[in-house]
C-alpha cells in the first residue's frame, strides 16, 4: 500500500532513505524532507508491504502531465522486484491521467509498470 508521507511519518521516511547514498549526509537528508513538506512539486509516498511496517519510500516531482520517480528506497529485505513493481504499479494508479517516468538512474523502474497504467 502506498501512502503519502505526512509529518508523523518523517522518522520512519527518513530511515528509508537513508539507505540511499545521496542521504547518508544528515542535511541533505533534512533538506530533502523539508522540500517535500513545502512543495506541491515533491511528494513522498510510504510503501508497506502485508507486514503492519513501512518497508520502502518513492520520491516524486509532479506536474500536470507527468510524475517523476526521482528515487526509490526499500529496507534491505524488500528489495525484490515483486514490491517494487507494486509499489511502481501502485503510484501510477494512484495518477491516472498522468504519465509515470523516472529520472535516468531509475528508468528502468519504467519495465515494471503494467502497460495499462501508461
Amino acid at each position: 500500500m502506498l501512502i503519502e508521507c505526512k509529518n508523523d511519518k518523517e522518522k520512519v521516511a527518513m530511515g528509508l532513505l537513508s539507505y540511499l547514498p545521496d542521504f547518508k549526509n544528515l542535511a541533505n537528508l533534512k533538506d530533502e524532507i523539508h522540500l517535500n513538506k513545502n512543495s506541491n512539486e515533491f511528494h513522498l509516498y510510504l510503501y508497506r508491504a502485508q507486514d503492519p511496517n513501512f518497508v520502502g519510500v518513492i520520491g516524486t516531482q509532479a506536474n500536470k502531465q507527468f510524475v517523476v520517480i526521482r528515487y526509490l528506497s526499500f529496507a534491505p529485505d524488500y528489495r525484490k522486484e515483486k514490491y517494487v513493481a507494486q509499489a511502481v504499479n501502485e503510484l501510477a494508479q494512484a495518477n491516472p491521467q498522468k504519465i509515470i517516468t523516472a529520472v535516468p538512474e531509475y528508468i528502468e523502474l519504467i519495465k515494471y509498470l503494467k502497460k495499462d497504467t501508461r
